[in-house]
């Protein structure tokens, strides 16, 4: 038992650290502090598929809205106003599914459940502190730890394979982005299929398309599936994500009914926090906060998740 008199538990859940403490023993503060200028990067077999997936929907939608709906279009304005639209919004959801995977959600230092560090945290006799038992760290209240990241993910909501990564309290804000934008790529999809499809039948099929009327059906077909099962999941996932962050509640405390012990930010004070100032237009800015500098390559040994 450390001389300090504080109790240290072997649990994965209820820690009672806040959440702005962090490791600073001087073996590691250093590394930690340098990790957080470079990509996250995770190295999950089902999440690098389901995120290459994500990007080649994207780029076949962005394909049959630009070739075989607005090329062959003999209205220039249309044509010109929704390809700048469309390749706008599916540039902004590519930029911020990237932001997303490649961002550390907030991931709790390996092994600084030592002596040193627990001395440096001044605790008072008898105080409760509590470690992981799988990462050997010690968790910050409202920390979980996730199997597949291998690591201790502060406010953890949970983990999508679809951006390959958790969504934890550093890179929500990207998530909902891409939520958001691959929500009304979908919707503008949708729209211009529908629009696509009158205009072929009034013209019976001759000139509407540089492709064969059996092609053209199938590729739009394709994509208004695409669309609608593209515009379910993401419009679902973007209302959860705002109620979350305005009632100031991730996922696995919703679902574990966590009575909450720590003060809620409700409604725009819980945006704020998220999306960093007031309200303004560079919360819908996935490029906010990116440098440069951070692409230098610098691989870590060890663990699931591979940072340059």
């Amino acid at each position: 038992m450390p001389s300090s008199g504080h109790r240290l538990r072997d649990v994965e859940h209820h820690p009672l650290l806040a959440e702005n403490d962090s490791y600073d023993s001087s073996s590691s503060s250093s590394s930690e502090a340098d990790a957080a200028d470079r990509v996250w990067f995770i190295r999950d077999g089902c999440g690098m598929i389901c995120a290459v997936m994500t990007w080649l929907l994207v780029v076949y939608a962005d394909f049959v809205v630009t070739f075989v709906m607005l090329l062959p279009s003999k209205d220039f304005w249309y044509s010109v106003v929704n390809g700048v639209l469309f390749n706008c919004l599916a540039a902004l959801a590519l930029s911020s599914h990237l932001r997303t995977m490649l961002t550390d959600p907030g991931a709790v230092p390996k092994g600084n459940a030592t002596k040193e560090y627990m001395e440096g945290l001044q605790l008072k006799p008898g105080e409760v502190i509590y470690k992981c038992p799988k990462c050997c760290c010690i968790k910050p209240e409202r920390a979980h730890h996730c199997s597949i990241c291998k690591r201790c993910i502060r406010k953890m909501d949970h983990h999508c394979p679809w951006v390959n990564n958790c969504v934890g309290e550093k890179n929500q804000r990207f998530f909902v982005l891409f939520t958001m934008y691959i929500a009304l790529s979908s919707v503008h999809a949708l729209i211009l299929c529908g629009l696509q499809f009158v205009s072929c039948v009034r013209g019976q099929w001759t000139e509407c398309s540089d492709f064969s009327p059996p092609v053209t059906v199938i590729l739009l077909i394709f994509l208004c599936l695409e669309g609608l099962l593209f515009f379910t999941f993401t419009a679902v996932m973007f209302g959860t994500q705002i109620h979350s962050i305005c009632n100031d509640e991730t996922e696995i405390e919703r679902l574990k009914s966590e009575k909450p012990t720590w003060e809620r930010r409700l409604r725009w004070e819980g945006m704020r926090s998220v999306f960093g100032g007031p309200p303004s237009l560079l919360w819908m800015n996935p490029f906010v906060g990116f440098r440069l500098g951070r692409l230098q390559t610098r691989p870590r040994k060890g663990g699931p998740e591979f940072s340059v």
